[in-house]
């Protein structure tokens, strides 16, 4: 199958599914009354959902503002289109933006809104979008390489593990899956798409299992977990989005204002905890000085020097939070 037979596959398994009108958007807020408590929610303040999903953490907070706004971005139609009954009851304080929470900056100015009380981040696949085979984040169900967060978009999972090199995939599969069988699963990959292109995630868990030795697979996640993960960020670049959103809110938030972010592995956490140690001390002057030259002031103070972890009643009725952590970070004052 051609690459432009294999994406007009895609659309097409998506339109029927729309058609039947899809799955229910099923998600559960990981780490919700923690985030919202974080928040410190003013009922006059301006607050933003950067992943809103299904709204869960979107309603939470809608509830608690009266004359205040909440700004609800997703780049998944589906997560709008459920989000959206969910949230019906509060539409007239929220404004929807299908768009990347790593355009924070262009969102906010588009709106004409220049300081944000607050804003969340949950990071990462949706507990929906794993269940929803179609869209290939899952290797426990056999379906089409995709695993786009924006199914708009033409570059997907197909093109990482059929169109990457050998140290393409190695540097992908090693830096964002952290997968210390990295140059091997790279070498099979190569090595069986000469034959024929990988089309479905079937394909590729077989491949990954062949790679990884007997050994290595006894204990631990499954051997594809780390392998998929490092293709999903790869695909929708959530680190470099990650990164400059966090940035950008960081300027945009009024003094004691909050941005809360959720991660759900080390990469993404080690980001956000030395994002934030920047936010809180910009200096880049030499150790060796006595006093700060480079005129840097703070944007932030951290709230959270420890993560904030998931509780053992949440960890019980909802074991993939497990790997949760929360973040926070605080607005300072400019003067």
């Amino acid at each position: 199958m051609s690459k432009c037979e294999f994406m007009n596959d895609l659309k097409n398994r998506h339109c029927i599914n729309k058609r039947k009108g899809g799955r229910q958007f099923h998600h559960i807020s990981v780490l919700l009354n923690e985030c919202i408590d974080n928040l410190n929610i003013r009922p006059d303040g301006i607050y933003v959902d950067g992943t809103m999903g299904g709204g869960g953490h979107s309603l939470e907070i809608a509830k608690r503002l009266t004359t205040g706004r909440l700004i609800c971005i997703d780049q998944d139609p589906n997560a709008h289109e459920a989000a959206g009954k969910r949230l019906a009851e509060y539409k007239d304080r929220i404004t929807f933006v299908r768009d990347n929470f790593g355009n924070i900056k262009s969102i906010l100015d588009s709106l004409g809104i220049e300081k944000i009380d607050g804003m969340l981040l949950d990071i990462g696949v949706s507990s929906h979008q794993l269940d929803e085979a179609e869209r290939g984040f899952s290797y426990q169900q056999d379906a089409p390489l995709d695993m786009r967060m924006n199914p708009d978009r033409p570059f997907s999972a197909y093109d990482v593990v059929n169109g990457y090199d050998e140290d393409e995939l190695d540097r992908v599969i090693f830096t964002y899956g952290e997968e210390r069988w990295a140059r091997r699963i790279a070498q099979f990959i190569v090595k069986e798409r000469e034959a024929k292109p990988i089309e479905t995630t079937g394909e590729l868990v077989d491949i990954i299992k062949k790679a990884v030795p007997k050994g290595a697979r006894k204990d631990g996640p499954h051997p594809a977990k780390r392998t998929f993960q490092a293709i999903r960020i790869e695909v929708n670049g959530e680190l470099e989005v990650l990164q400059r959103a966090i940035d950008d809110v960081a300027a945009r938030l009024a003094v004691g204002g909050r941005l809360c972010i959720i991660t759900f592995h080390s990469l993404e956490d080690r980001i956000v905890k030395e994002a934030f140690r920047k936010q809180e001390n910009p200096c880049i002057c030499p150790p060796q000085f006595p006093v700060c030259v480079c005129g840097k002031k703070p944007l932030g103070r951290v709230i959270t020097r420890k993560p904030i972890l998931p509780s053992k009643e949440e960890l019980e009725e909802n074991p993939r939070s497990r790997s949760a952590k929360l973040r926070v970070l605080e607005g300072v004052s400019q003067d």
